[in-house]
């Protein structure tokens, strides 16, 4: 069998800097954004340089905006400077311990991590790779003993396997390529997919692993798990594998992710397109549906050895991919359950939070220039008593997709069979079809295109939700006018909505700019961030964020680096009220290649759970790099191995030193 085409596979940023995938004219964010503050700030300016010029210099003015944004600051803490070197670094006054690693021991029973003698049993038994979204559910209702549940997105064979990186003359110019992988290999990167949920405990004020936890669990892209709500036992998602259409092996890509109200893990799948290769036979009905997701484009080696990934084989399999997993995680042998009524698309998260009707109300991002918000909200009501009773919620409900408007507003329309333009005269049959469909039924909805949704977080303390929108490079430069000088984004921006009445069951809203990111002290950038924000303080990038229990925005980054921003990713503190709101304060950075991933805080706020994804990706990027290219010559690294090593991604606990919450 010819295997197909290898490339490096590299951050989520690259990953998706493919050509768009949405055909349709609907309005991009730059546009509306453009459009509402091109009149309002043209008035606010001028007015404001006539009331400068009558009363106080400019210079003045800066100065008491400096000193009143950092007295009202809810954070506390003295800011860590940016920069770029091979190890994690955390703000004075607080530690930062490695908890979990790529191939550390989660049984009693687990082998210890051998790099050069992997397998997909040992791997199994062990944390995953490339850890993203990280979640925390209390044992006992207690802050220092719960579950760890960690997305594990994807891998990089490229850093995992010794020797399969091999550098050959082309042109005269020494290039890289990646050896075919053996299906051992595949077997361990199927391992290493997933998520992981391990107990852990804390002791002495540092968290541990407990390895003989109950409940500890591996889940990996060949765990049978079943599909449930309106697509379950569709014809479309029926396989020779599957006739029922019902039960489905593993889960892809899993981004960010929650934690519902009851207690369950939910993971996202993201980008999916990328493990299926093959072409379908001619003609077939899902040729225009897998187009609007990118289905194929076989980066992973998959379907060489598995035919439930070769498209001529199993046409239907993508169709059981792209959707929310549920995990109850009370019971190490349940079966994760594909909840298909929120919609199927290239998800980054699933943040929720209760209505004031007891509903609950998901946040879903889709992770793709150009493409929309989401937003699911339930048809059962949330019983804080009974958790058996709330096992079931995600299968019914309302699915709505985002439409931002020039003046400030915004509207959820639901994606409904038969409302609007989803009807059968536009090929939908059913609403499984349309849930299938996701993406193409918003597009007739006429959704607001966005720069790559990513995490998207509500507050529960003001009813405000954060939509993280990490860049944006092909959009164009008619899209710009001076107001927004953000041709070819490339370092993003966040949106605030306000729900009408605080309630995020509502279907109106209004919205605001809360940052657009990059460098302040380039003014082609355009960013926003407050006088107040240090030379350390701005950020570009943004991608998964929290709200700590105090109702303060942190907010994590990916794509940063020596070309792009001359410093790595990291976590920045950002403030969102008052006059200190736009301020940004860097509290953590990762090594060099890394993405910054969760965050999560625990329920006390006294730790803060960051996830440290692909270390050294792209090392070779800065010179000063200390060792040689991972791809120039793996054999030098590997016989070294050590592990502390910056080269295997990483859980991270930060406490403040001494005890106490953090950042404050």
């Amino acid at each position: 069998m010819t295997q197909p085409e290898i490339r490096f596979r590299t951050s989520q940023l690259e990953e998706n800097d493919g050509p768009p995938v949405n055909p349709t004219d609907n309005r991009t964010m730059g546009e509306i954004i453009a459009a509402r503050f091109s009149r309002r700030d043209f008035l606010r300016g001028s007015l404001a340089v006539s009331a400068i010029a009558a009363t106080v210099s400019p210079l003045a003015l800066v100065a008491a905006d400096e000193a009143r944004a950092a007295e009202v600051s809810a954070f506390k803490f003295d800011e860590l400077e940016a920069g770029i070197d091979d190890k994690h670094h955390v703000a004075p006054g607080y530690d930062a311990d490695v908890l979990l690693r790529w191939g550390d021991p989660l049984f009693t029973d687990s082998p210890e991590f051998d790099p050069a003698k992997q397998t997909a049993g040992a791997q199994a038994r062990q944390f995953g790779y490339n850890n993203d979204y990280i979640g925390y559910i209390p044992i006992e209702g207690s802050d220092e003993h719960g579950l760890l549940v960690v997305n594990h997105e994807y891998t990089n064979p490229h850093l995992m396997f010794p020797g399969i990186v091999k550098i050959v003359d082309k042109d005269g110019k020494k290039a890289a390529e990646v050896a075919p992988l053996s299906k051992e290999q595949v077997d361990v990167e199927m391992a290493a997919h997933g998520g992981s949920i391990v107990e852990i405990r804390k002791e002495g004020g540092k968290w541990q692993v407990v390895r003989d936890g109950k409940l500890n669990r591996r889940i990996m892209s060949t765990t049978e798990m079943a599909l449930s709500g309106p697509v379950a036992g569709h014809d479309r998602v029926k396989t020779n594998a599957d006739p029922s259409g019902t039960k489905v092996f593993g889960t892809l890509n899993n981004c960010a992710g929650g934690v519902t109200p009851w207690g369950t893990y939910v993971m996202a799948e993201e980008n999916i397109h990328g493990y299926f290769s093959g072409e379908l036979p001619e003609g077939h009905k899902e040729a225009a549906n897998y187009k609007r997701l990118g289905i194929p484009e076989g980066a992973y080696e998959w379907g060489a050895h598995y035919d439930r990934f070769n498209l001529a084989k199993e046409p239907n399999e993508p169709n059981r991919f792209g959707w929310v997993v549920e995990v109850d995680v009370n019971d190490p042998n349940s079966v994760p359950r594909k909840r298909t009524a929120m919609g199927r698309f290239k998800h980054e998260g699933a943040e929720s939070i209760v209505t004031k009707d007891g509903r609950v109300a998901f946040y879903l991002g889709d992770d793709e220039r150009f493409d929309y918000v989401y937003k699911f909200v339930t048809k059962g009501t949330f019983n804080p008593n009974d958790r058996a009773a709330n096992m079931n919620l995600l299968d019914e409900g309302t699915l709505h997709v985002a439409k931002f408007a020039e003046d400030g507003s915004v509207e959820w329309m639901p994606i409904v069979f038969g409302e609007g333009p989803l009807t059968a005269e536009n090929g939908f049959a059913s609403q499984a079809d349309v849930l299938i469909e996701t993406r193409r039924a918003a597009d007739l909805l006429g959704a607001t295109k966005m720069d790559r949704p990513e995490d998207i977080q509500p507050n529960a303390g003001n009813g405000k939700v954060y939509v993280m929108l990490t860049n944006n490079f092909k959009r164009k430069a008619d899209q710009v006018d001076a107001a927004n000088p953000r041709a070819a984004n490339a370092f993003g921006h966040i949106i605030e909505i306000v729900e009408d009445g605080g309630d995020c069951a509502a279907t109106k809203g209004k919205w605001d700019v809360l940052l657009k990111c990059g460098d302040p002290s380039v003014a082609d950038v355009g960013a926003t961030f407050s006088t107040a924000t240090t030379a350390n303080g701005w950020f570009g990038m943004p991608d998964n964020c929290a709200v700590d229990s105090a109702g303060r925005l942190w907010v994590a980054t990916d794509g940063q680096g020596p070309k792009a921003t001359g410093r790595t990713d990291g976590l920045w503190a950002v403030d969102t009220e008052g006059a200190a709101r736009a301020t940004s304060k860097l509290f953590f950075r990762v090594p060099i290649g890394a993405e910054m991933c969760g965050p999560l805080f625990a329920p006390d706020d006294q730790t803060a759970f960051v996830a440290v994804q692909h270390p050294g990706d792209g090392g070779e990027d800065w010179e000063a790099f200390g060792r040689p290219s991972y791809y120039e010559d793996p054999s030098t690294r590997w016989p070294d191995f050590k592990p502390d090593m910056p080269v295997r991604p990483a859980v991270v606990a930060i406490t403040k030193q001494g005890g106490g919450k953090i950042a404050v």
